[in-house]
């Protein structure tokens, strides 16, 4: 019985809401020292000033079992309207109840150990007004059910100026190849004629001089002679009107192709800006991630490590910093490490882990934006994050005697893509802090590259050590990552790098669009397409980073006065930057609000050849995919410190 009083007393301490309150709760171990629990979801709707009485669904017999004994703590993430941040408080079980209408369903009363003193009076604040001004709470729901509304509805607005957007941009992209190819056609037509009329001239200069050469000799009659260059006279005539005709034509076309690239660079920059906006819209205000893919169930809600990397880069060439730092603030105190290095995949709403697998590259790349960031930013708080996953890398260097780094703290294969990842990573390091171990760092992965990866056979750049596979983000990456100038130092030909990946890698595809339209799409695969019995796709990512990567070749061109490669280059950039605006789509979810994004590839649920599948779902907006082909179209290196190119 006095037990029961106990309880009573403990309970009415607590102040009855009309509302609940959303909570996230972990249960740790009582020195604090290690989690026994995921982030679980519940709600709380009494709240006093020591603590707070939490409701969940569903909660497992064996966590049960360790509250009702006091063997966990509790650690809690309390959403308060008022505040714009969580509230984060640590707890210890006052008493738990089991419900006895639903299976999993427990009342858990807790009493603070750690909580902020201004946040608890904030939230008994927010509780008594909850429960002394009812009818003004009521009022100010309905204000914000009509706000809600109002806004839902310039969502929908939102969501069909976008979608119209996109639509123009796949149409103005499909009206200019058409349009190339037209004056291509009138091109040659013309040249043609040009030949005709070039043939005809000099058969009448000939008969014109036999013409005289008869008048001296007497060997052909004039009237045979005069009677052919009438009659070649008139076909002059003839193509003349031809030419003039085509040249007309021609000079139409020329016309139409520019201001159909006009309206094309204006529709391409709107977006970009699109795309810009719905990285924005899918950042989790709570843990700050991104969610890598919309569209596909399997891995709704994950957020892919090398992803987070890529918007990181994106918030900061932008000026976002509060955005970048955000992500950064998430890898620095919450994200969960192995062998001292970040998972592949974290969830996007709790931060928690999605994939405990820990790859070197997913790391590297997060270096790499960390020193992308500090230096725009010049904030260099995260420096030392920067130098702490190049200790961890540079310790998978050290187990190697040739310098090669290995896939992971867990694996045994070394992947060329990491290693250029670390090359790139090691000697912006090097730039940014002077240390001279990072350029030795940076010497020796370029020696592993030049001795295991590179060569001047078959295949110009082998996927890793030991293995011939080619890999097209290889080619792109060598680009991009070491420069053409020290490519040729270290006796590799960039140019049959670029020839060698668009004779075997480059393809041609249908591509039908979330309308049910089939468009023709120009891009690279993930590998040659005999390679593989599945046919050829094209990859968003992997062919904007080889429009980057000719990009760069047309730039190394130009600083050698060599205007003729150069504009090669940027031609076959344009090219491949049309096939990406043909594959442009709307966001298929409402918080996307209709919002440009690329899909990951052109066909879902496919082998890549590289040891994953293309994700599900015909019209996945892809993370990766959208942030390289903003990359591509600044000529942004995320590879290399530099400045942003629209500065």
């Amino acid at each position: 019985m006095a037990q029961k009083d106990s309880l009573g007393a403990e309970r009415r301490k607590y102040v009855r809401m009309d509302s609940v309150l959303p909570v996230q709760f972990r249960l740790a171990s009582l020195d604090a020292k290690s989690f026994l629990s995921d982030w679980l979801q519940g709600f709380t709707s009494n709240i006093s000033k020591g603590g707070i009485c939490v409701t969940i669904n569903h909660l497992t017999a064996e966590l049960a079992t360790l509250l009702e004994s006091r063997r966990a703590i509790v650690f809690l993430s309390i959403e308060l309207p008022i505040i714009r941040d969580v509230i984060p408080a640590r707890a210890r079980v006052a008493w738990i109840t089991k419900a006895t209408s639903v299976d999993g369903k427990y009342l858990i009363g807790l009493a603070y150990e750690e909580i902020n003193p201004t946040h608890s009076k904030k939230i008994m604040r927010y509780a008594w007004t909850k429960k002394l001004f009812a009818p003004v709470s009521l009022g100010l729901v309905l204000l914000l059910a009509f706000g809600f509304t109002v806004n839902s509805l310039m969502n929908i607005k939102l969501s069909n100026g976008n979608k119209v957007l996109v639509e123009q941009m796949v149409k103005i992209t499909q009206d200019s190849g058409l349009a190339k190819q037209k004056i291509k056609e009138i091109s040659k037509e013309r040249q043609e004629l040009e030949l005709k009329m070039y043939a005809l001239q000099f058969h009448m200069r000939t008969l014109a001089e036999e013409k005289v050469n008869g008048e001296k000799n007497k060997v052909q009659t004039l009237n045979k002679l005069n009677h052919m260059l009438s009659k070649l006279a008139a076909e002059r005539s003839i193509l003349q009107k031809q030419l003039a005709a085509i040249q007309n034509k021609e000079s139409v076309a020329v016309q139409e192709i520019s201001r159909l690239d006009k309206a094309k660079t204006q529709l391409e920059k709107a977006n970009i800006d699109s795309m810009y906006k719905w990285l924005l819209v899918h950042q989790n205000p709570y843990t700050g991630l991104v969610m890598s893919f919309e569209g596909d169930k399997d891995v709704d809600n994950w957020a892919f490590t090398y992803d987070q990397a890529l918007v990181i880069q994106i918030y900061t060439q932008f000026s976002d910093f509060e955005r970048a730092k955000k992500i950064l603030e998430f890898f620095r105190k919450k994200a969960q490490t192995t062998a001292g290095m970040f998972l592949n995949a974290y969830y996007a709403n709790d931060g928690g882990p999605a994939e405990y697998t820990v790859h070197s590259g997913p790391n590297i790349w997060l270096g790499v934006s960390i020193l992308q960031y500090t230096q725009r930013s010049e904030d260099y708080a995260y420096l030392g994050l920067a130098e702490d996953i190049a200790r961890a890398v540079m310790k998978l260097q050290d187990l190697d005697s040739e310098g090669g780094i290995r896939g992971g703290p867990a694996t045994e294969w070394f992947a060329t893509e990491h290693n250029l990842d670390a090359y790139a990573f090691f000697n912006m390091l090097y730039q940014a802090t002077g240390n001279v171990k990072y350029a030795q760092a940076r010497d020796k992965t370029l020696n592993w590259l030049v001795k295991h990866t590179y060569g001047k056979g078959a295949v110009p750049i082998k996927r890793g050590k030991g293995d011939s596979t080619i890999a097209t983000d290889t080619y792109a990456w060598s680009i991009t990552a070491v420069g053409p100038a020290k490519l040729i130092e270290v006796g590799m030909d960039p140019d049959k790098i670029m020839e060698f990946a668009e004779q075997n890698c480059a393809a041609t595809v249908l591509y039908t669009r979330p309308d049910g339209k089939m468009v023709k799409v120009k891009g690279f695969d993930f590998a040659p397409q005999e390679h593989l019995a599945r046919g050829s796709v094209v990859s968003c990512e992997w062919s904007a980073q080889m429009v980057l990567a000719f990009k760069i070749m047309a730039n190394f061109y130009k600083t050698k006065n060599m205007p003729k490669e150069a504009s090669a280059y940027e031609l076959k950039a344009d090219t491949y930057m049309s096939g990406l605006g043909n594959m442009v789509i709307y966001s298929p979810s409402p918080s996307g609000q209709g919002g440009s994004c690329l899909p990951y590839a052109t066909e879902d649920n496919v082998d890549t050849g590289h040891g994953w599948s293309t994700p599900k779902g015909s019209c996945t907006g892809s993370v990766a995919a959208t942030a390289y082909t903003i990359f591509a179209y600044y000529g942004y290196n995320p590879l290399e410190l530099q400045q942003w190119p629209q500065d």
